[in-house]
């Protein structure tokens, strides 16, 4: 059996995890944290039965019983705290929360390293948004512009999403030389022209949308002469495929030391 900590308990898709770990034959509820129901029983703030497991108020209250694995869905100001809290009391850890800069993604890559333990974090744990990155990532070694929109509801709260960002530093280690204008170059206003995302390579423009009626949905747009591709992700009103990812890495995550981004990696 698998331990399995669930930070974030009480939110969207923190909710279906409780119910999909409770249901799950291999992976155990340890243990679930959120200040705003803490004290209640976790499976009854899921909306199922009840589990026998107290929502705890803080992760450290929530590590004091064994587990295994810290799956958190809670908010981009904690989550970094969150993951190198788990690592240091030797569980491995899923981050499915968005908002993380590559910056953090290092200092969570050698806390992991130097606990010996696993980090699988992505921007979008669903295997329609993992197939996007990855016949995205195929695309950007070929075709030498490319750029990336990201929707989402108008209330998310970072931007770009986690979605577009992961993509964004993926393609820009691997993509061409572009041959658009550079920005620095352009008059107007250059900021409509999207931010500029790199992780050590040459920047892919990333733009975002944020309005009622989107959930989440990210392309990538690439051009040459007379043609262009389009590579799509959509998101449903639904959590589901958020779980069925996250609990793929959950059940994986113990295999590896040090941080993979995305579960691209898991699914051949």
């Amino acid at each position: 059996m698998i331990r399995i900590v669930v930070a974030g308990a009480s939110g969207w898709v923190g909710r279906e995890l409780v119910k999909a770990v409770a249901a799950a034959p291999d992976l155990e509820l340890a243990g679930a944290v959120s200040r705003s129901a803490a004290g209640q029983d976790a499976g009854e703030a899921a909306g199922g039965t009840r589990l026998g497991v107290t929502i705890a108020a803080s992760l450290d209250e929530a590590l004091a019983v064994p587990s295994d694995v810290v799956i958190d869905y809670t908010k981009p100001h904690v989550v970094k705290g969150h993951a190198l809290t788990a690592l240091k009391a030797g569980r491995h850890v899923v981050v499915g929360t968005s908002g993380l800069s590559a910056e953090d993604y290092a200092e969570i890559e050698a806390a992991a390293q130097a606990a010996g333990r696993g980090v699988i974090a992505a921007g979008n744990f669903s295997i329609t948004a993992s197939l996007l990155k990855r016949f995205a990532t195929i695309a950007a070694r070929l075709i030498p512009d490319v750029e990336i929109i990201d929707y989402a509801s108008a209330k998310k709260p970072d931007t770009p999403s986690g979605t577009g960002r992961e993509l964004g530093e993926i393609l820009s280690k691997v993509r061409l030389e572009p041959t658009s204008k550079p920005v620095g170059e352009l008059g107007g206003i250059r900021e409509t022209r999207g931010g500029a995302v790199n992780d050590g390579g040459i920047a892919v423009q990333v733009h975002s949308v944020r309005m009622p009626s989107f959930v989440l949905s990210a392309e990538a747009i690439f051009g040459m002469p007379d043609e262009r591709l389009t590579i799509r992700h959509d998101a449903g009103s639904s959590a589901a495929p958020y779980v069925a990812g996250t609990l793929l890495a959950a059940r994986r995550v113990g295999e590896i030391t040090g941080l993979v981004r995305g579960i691209d990696h898991l699914i051949g």
